[in-house]
């Protein structure tokens, strides 16, 4: 049996969706919920529920039983007091349960870095849930990818009014790329493969080697209007976070995390594509996904 966590999320859908529309090549699937109204009654109608949080150490011993595959994310949550608590919070209750309930394979989402980032905010506890989990000895796979295209969509309001495109990014360094598409494809496969073994980090890294000045550019093309792109200081970018709701703590980690990938360069040119597991182009995302958030 198969156990997926964030099913109404931006990847575990697609997760979800991969995973069920192979029909019975899957097998049974459960998922951990908080709300089972959100899934879809195609969804309801094929996967056992559990409701809850995957935070919750009964929740995920429930959940977890009788299962040998699973796939795990922690959600963001910008409220949160603590980024490394809120990981912490969201790990320990798997690592029990592989323990407990003969968990065989884990795929995680992650991040590139490992090895290499310091002091890089949620990257760094994102890296650290990988270590606790590996520490079980169970197979374990933690999907790699740079920084995600679906970022871009919380400032479709701002390409649509202003034209302006906001990072906390050097404008001429290359910024790899990932679409959660192929993050949630690359999962499924794993999920639905027996035959791995080992612990082992997946790289999910674009074709493109676009720096943010060149995604912008592109952004202009695809949707036939100017787009100007403006990098934000730390302390701009920490201000627009904590103005929409962030924590202090979660606001300070993602300055820390857009300094890191700046300065490591993890995420930079020296990160190769991977096209078996990331094809999906910015270009593609942007005329697939951005332009009909931003243009309707």
């Amino acid at each position: 049996m198969i156990l997926v966590t964030t099913p109404t999320g931006q990847i575990g859908s697609r997760v979800l969706d991969a995973l069920l529309d192979t029909g019975d090549a899957a097998g049974p699937v459960r998922v951990i919920v908080r709300d089972p109204a959100r899934l879809s009654p195609r969804v309801r109608a094929r996967v056992e529920t559990v409701t809850g949080s995957h935070a919750d150490p009964e929740v995920t011993a429930k959940a977890c039983a009788g299962v040998d595959r699973v796939f795990w994310l922690v959600p963001p949550l910008p409220t949160a007091d603590s980024v490394e608590g809120h990981f912490r919070a969201f790990t320990r209750p798997l690592a029990d349960a592989i323990g407990t309930q003969g968990v065989e394979r884990v795929v995680t989402v992650s991040t590139l870095g490992r090895g290499v980032a310091r002091n890089a905010g949620q990257i760094s506890a994102s890296l650290a849930m990988d270590e606790v989990i590996r520490a079980t000895g169970v197979h374990h796979r933690a999907l790699c990818p740079p920084f995600l295209m679906e970022n871009l969509l919380h400032q479709a309001g701002a390409l649509r009014g202003s034209g302006v495109l906001a990072m906390a990014a050097p404008g001429d360094r290359v910024l790899r790329t990932c679409a959660t598409r192929d993050i949630g494809a690359t999962a499924a496969r794993l999920l639905l493969d027996g035959s791995w073994t080992g612990q082992d980090d997946v790289p999910l890294v674009g074709p493109d080697a676009l720096t943010p000045q060149g995604m912008a550019d592109v952004v202009a093309e695809v949707l036939d209007r100017p787009v100007r792109f403006q990098r934000l200081s730390g302390a701009e970018y920490t201000a627009t976070l904590l103005r929409h709701g962030a924590s202090e703590d979660w606001a300070r980690a993602l300055a820390d995390l857009m300094h890191a990938t700046a300065e490591q360069g993890f995420y930079g040119s020296t990160a190769p594509s991977t096209p078996e597991h990331a094809p999906t182009s910015f270009r593609r995302w942007c005329e697939e996904v951005l332009r009909p958030a931003v243009l309707g």
